[in-house]
């Protein structure tokens, strides 16, 4: 029986508990497909899992990982949708930080002809949470004005695109001068370098959103939630201000930050007609037919392949999640498996 590679954790609590084994490839079920990982894309839900700060953790030993490209070497009866040689995308429910993966061919998407496997690994995950932040929860309307914070990272880059593409005015915020000049290099303008008191920046350029994508939280979340214009809603899809250390979570800093984290009042919100919603698209992998169906309309919109700005190899696992976890990575951070 062959064998794959995998990075497998005996529990989550520690980052340094991820450890590069061995183990056999199990037989397909009916209507898989066994793909040849060639790029698995990281996200900061790896991070929050690998140290137990992330809601759908799994409980005792498991894999991270929610993305990857790669190439179908192997079909089982009852799949008429892939074939051997196929390149594709897919997504998984943790397992992703292989080199082989056994999945049922609705979780994978063909990948474009002129994308590399890494802008495949790069793509699905985050561009399906940008997509459902604006369109299915924020509704977003051209011309609409929306405020996206660390519009340098995957998801923000990607909510830059899409915003800019159904002819809304994206404005990207990001903590450092040099990624301010990445999002120009890309074509983005309007984009602030966050101050130390974005509330006062925001008012001083006179500057109110319909939409806000926030994934940090903290004092910049409730700073922009107050630039909403009536009837504009805050979209939450992350916590970045809880990014734990290096290899594990400050439990007293995490528990100061999350009693004065911001509250907000349902009645208060009714009076100044702002609202907020907060997401977390590991629930899709159990919504198929909604997933699929919101994948084929964030496919519908023409925008560039995503940007990879780092590449590790496979082996490099640890140095990969230690670049994105301090933040300061520019696009998607990738493992290439050769």
């Amino acid at each position: 029986m062959q064998n794959r590679m995998i990075w497998k954790t005996s529990k989550a609590g520690a980052i340094s508990r991820l450890t590069l084994q061995s183990e056999p490839i199990q037989p397909l079920d009916t209507g898989e497909v066994l793909v040849e990982v060639k790029a698995v894309g990281l996200n900061f839900a790896d991070i929050f899992a690998l140290t137990g700060l992330y809601s759908a953790t799994p409980e005792g030993p498991f894999i991270p990982g929610l993305e990857y490209s790669g190439v179908v070497i192997k079909v089982a009866d009852g799949n008429n949708q892939y074939k051997i040689g196929d390149r594709v995308m897919g997504v998984t429910r943790f397992g992703g930080y292989s080199s082989h993966i056994c999945t049922q061919s609705e979780y994978l998407q063909p990948l474009p002809l002129d994308w590399n496997f890494e802008q495949g690994a790069a793509y699905l995950v985050q561009t399906l949470t940008a997509w459902y932040a604006l369109k299915e929860l924020g509704n977003l309307k051209p011309n609409q004005q929306v405020l996206i914070h660390s519009a340098a990272g995957g998801v923000g880059l990607q909510a830059m695109q899409l915003a800019s593409a159904l002819n809304a005015k994206p404005v990207g915020t990001v903590r450092s001068s040099s990624k301010a000049q990445f999002l120009s290099d890309q074509g983005f303008h309007s984009v602030l370098v966050r101050e130390s008191d974005f509330k006062q920046q925001l008012q001083s350029n006179k500057m109110t959103f319909d939409l806000i994508l926030d994934g940090i939280g903290g004092r910049v979340q409730k700073d922009s939630f107050d630039a909403l214009n009536p009837m504009g809603r805050l979209i939450v899809f992350g916590a970045a201000e809880f990014t734990p250390g290096k290899n594990r979570p400050n439990y007293l800093r995490a528990a100061m930050q999350y009693l004065k984290r911001p509250r907000y009042d349902v009645m208060d919100m009714i009076s100044i007609n702002r609202s907020v919603m907060a997401f977390n698209l590991i629930w899709l992998w159990d919504q198929l037919n909604l997933m699929q169906s919101l994948i084929t309309d964030m496919q519908s919109i023409s925008i560039p392949p995503p940007h990879v700005g780092h590449v590790f190899s496979f082996d490099d696992a640890h140095q990969a999640l230690q670049c994105l976890r301090t933040g300061d990575s520019v696009g998607k951070v990738v493992l290439a498996v050769r």
